[in-house]
């Protein structure tokens, strides 16, 4: 409580002030003024951490402000998990660790996409090694004042060091989301060096954490923008480790899933693999809402247990957002229907049993929606691969105009992916022009050949929807009785 020993005794004398200054016949308005200002500049300008930086225990600290969380409570992460278990371990055994000459690491970066779980694997990180957790984000540190973000950033690991010692704990782990907001590359901000100094700040910090003053503190970063933060925050001996945390793959996710619905009554019939199979892409975060909104889908269908149609239709809300009051009527209705199965003809023939579902229901911006389930995990793409999706992205325009003659701009979004993909078999080496970048190609070589690829496989799209016009029409019809055709409802008016 140092403040107050002088802060109080300053008050008094400033009341006192006041008072001699009225019975003097002064006043004392400009006075009051000026003190305002200046104890508002004062306040504004400490950057208190209290409130501040939320400060939770780790491992078997106080349970009213520690979320249990462990590795076992993360799924889909087990590479990311094994990373920096292995960097903890040495947290966890300093003797050990100093007897063989490792130096503990100082700094974890966890890098990717939002929602991948990596808030949750820096405080599975805390209760691994049972040490005091503060969590801070990036922008918290930035303000107009000089000097105030760089004294937040001594606060915090201050604070970290306080509460361990205060404790009895040998660890601390200070937890910044969002780094690239402090980290950023010097230089970036011309208007003012606030950034600068915060990081040069955050640099010294690190660079002075030491095993000797009894307290060992890790700083755990979590950025999905690597690309953004400065070479010397990245340079060996401040952040040592960089921990890739990706979107989960197949298995991941039906480890997220059994996660998030083991807790829910799921009906017997549900097949979590096949739903993990059709949620390609989903972060854990996703898979979360997921969860949660098949379950707010079965309270408001009155029932007990989740079923896979809340499932599948909880994807859908997801992906695409809640169903809306809007609703295209007549033709504009038959029209979407026909752009839809269009789609899912294409996708069907190309790659059997490749379509989910296929509705004309209004979700987000979008008026219908092709669902697709995809063969198989790649992270690798061959030209034949890209033009089938070229193909499939153009099957609902080709089949506007097989049935009405021309088209509409519901394909705009359509032609937009389907022109990204040519370029991308341009700029890969794949196209007949071989090995060229975008650069050297040059922008009429390189438009011409993209309109090029384009138009083979419109060329393409059209001979199998000619061959399938009464299918389409078919498909089409019962999309606006029904408004939704699940798979195999497809499948099965599609003779596929």
């Amino acid at each position: 409580m140092p403040k107050r020993n002088w802060l109080e005794p300053l008050i008094g004398i400033s009341a006192a002030l006041i008072v001699f200054l009225i019975l003097r016949g002064m006043d004392p308005t400009p006075l009051l003024l000026v003190g305002g200002g200046v104890a508002a500049l004062y306040f504004l300008s400490q950057g208190r951490t209290a409130g501040r930086f939320a400060v939770l225990g780790g491992g078997t600290g106080d349970s009213r402000t520690v979320p249990g969380v462990t590795f076992a409570d993360i799924g889909g992460q087990e590479t990311a998990k094994r990373e920096l278990v292995e960097a903890l371990d040495f947290l966890r055994d300093i003797k050990l660790t100093l007897s063989l000459g490792i130096r503990p690491l100082k700094g974890i970066l966890l890098t990717g996409p939002p929602g991948t779980g990596k808030t949750m694997l820096a405080k599975a990180a805390a209760s691994y090694t049972d040490s005091i957790f503060l969590a801070a984000s990036g922008s918290e540190f930035i303000e107009m004042y000089a000097g105030v973000g760089a004294q937040r950033v001594r606060q915090l690991f201050n604070k970290a060091r306080t509460m361990a010692k205060r404790e009895g704990r040998r660890s601390a782990i200070v937890f910044i989301d969002e780094i690239e907001v402090l980290g950023g590359r010097r230089g970036q901000h011309s208007s003012h060096l606030e950034y600068d100094q915060t990081l040069n700040q955050l640099l010294v910090e690190m660079d002075g954490l030491r095993q000797d003053d009894g307290v060992s503190v890790l700083l755990i970063g979590a950025t999905n923008r690597a690309d953004l933060l400065d070479p010397a925050l990245l340079r060996p001996g401040r952040f040592d480790r960089q921990v890739k945390v990706d979107l989960p793959d197949k298995e991941g996710r039906l480890h997220i899933l059994k996660i998030h619905l083991g807790k829910k009554p799921v009906a017997e019939s549900v097949d979590l693999d096949e739903l993990a199979r059709e949620t390609f892409g989903f972060s854990g975060a996703h898979l979360e809402s997921l969860a949660n909104e098949a379950a707010i889908l079965a309270y408001r269908r009155g029932r007990t247990d989740i079923f896979t149609d809340d499932l599948k239709e909880a994807v859908e809300k997801v992906m695409l957002g809640e169903k809306l009051d809007r609703r295209p009527c007549g033709e504009e209705l038959l029209r979407v229907a026909v752009h839809e199965a269009g789609h899912a003809l294409i996708s069907e023939q190309l790659r059997p049993r490749s379509v989910a579902a296929v509705t004309v229901t209004s979700r987000g911006r979008a008026l219908g929606y092709t669902r697709h389930v995809p063969e198989m995990e790649r992270y690798l793409y061959t030209r034949m691969h890209i033009q089938d999706q070229i193909a499939i992205l153009l099957g609902g325009a080709v089949a506007e105009e097989l049935i009405y003659g021309y088209r509409s701009t519901g394909a705009g979004g359509d032609f937009q992916q389907a022109t990204e993909m040519a370029k991308q078999v341009v700029t890969s080496g794949l196209s007949d022009l071989g090995i060229v970048t975008e650069e050297t190609v040059g922008q009429d070589r390189l438009r011409q050949t993209v309109g090029e690829i384009l138009r083979i496989e419109e060329e393409r799209v059209h001979g199998l929807l000619l061959d399938r016009k009464d299918t389409l029409e078919t498909i089409a019809a019962k999309l606006v009785e029904t408004e939704r055709l699940t798979g195999e409802e497809f499948r099965q008016l599609a003779a596929c």
